[in-house]
């Protein structure tokens, strides 16, 4: 039988790898590393950074791959996503069923956690679905941005006996997100926290997290959200892209 591994790799720091994802690395015969172009080579880079750096009891293999990209513009996101991880689908089982043997373990790494906005999981259960190919496999735990957000900040995600909601920046600009007492937001690609000032809130923000890249601003979000704004339009520009994060919340204890 074949095995797979989905393994987490924290949020950017080679020491948010956890020990559970370092004894799972060195089980691996190959690492399948799904290159998202030029502009993304670093988070390329880092994945074999880790793997050279923790990677001591065997030989292994490196296998890339392609990965296709979203359509973008005019379009229902839904469907996009959905068309997307189709075609992602397609690439996972050419290198399960090619570039892995029978008896021998393979591992995606995925950023951050395999279970928080990723699709790793949802793609390898459509294949063990449709039959196209045969395998096991385990799922290890990482570090999320959420986490690493919360601790650069040095700040508690939730209040006592009181909410906390992850939602999109596409549902928030939507007024999609509830009223939970502390409001997580990840892929906002529009700053979409500039609608919500006036409203008495206070933002926790963070980009490349646990990168030495890493930015953070935090304050009342009527005073900061130009900053904010200013700062990761400069930061893409110059990386060709960004992974960011933030936290609203109402002022409290």
């Amino acid at each position: 039988m074949k095995n797979l591994l989905v393994i987490g790799i924290g949020a950017g720091h080679p020491d948010y790898i956890t020990m559970q994802a370092v004894k799972a690395l060195n089980r691996c015969d190959v690492v399948f590393l799904m290159d998202k172009g030029p502009s993304k080579d670093s988070l390329i880079d880092l994945r074999r950074e880790l793997c050279e750096r923790y990677i001591t009891e065997r030989p292994y293999r490196f296998v890339e791959a392609q990965t296709p990209e979203r359509q973008r513009g005019e379009v229902d996101y839904r469907n996009s996503v959905q068309a997307l991880n189709q075609d992602k689908q397609q690439i996972f089982e050419r290198l399960i069923n090619e570039e892995l043997a029978e008896g021998e373990t393979g591992a995606f790494l995925a950023w951050g956690d395999p279970a928080l906005y990723d699709s790793t999981l949802r793609i390898l259960q459509a294949i063990l679905a449709s039959g196209a190919a045969q395998f096991d496999y385990q799922v290890i735990p990482g570090i999320t941005s959420v986490q690493a957000l919360a601790a650069q900040h040095k700040v508690p995600l939730n209040r006592i006996g009181r909410s906390v909601e992850i939602t999109t920046g596409r549902r928030l600009a939507a007024g999609q997100a509830s009223d939970a007492d502390s409001l997580v937001v990840m892929l906002d690609a529009e700053d979409s926290y500039r609608q919500l000032r006036d409203q008495d809130l206070e933002i926790y923000w963070g980009a490349y997290l646990g990168t030495a890249d890493e930015i953070l601003i935090s304050g009342r979000l009527d005073e900061v959200a130009d900053e904010i704004r200013r700062v990761r339009l400069q930061a893409r520009q110059s990386h060709g892209w960004i992974m960011d994060t933030y936290l609203l919340r109402k002022p409290g204890d």
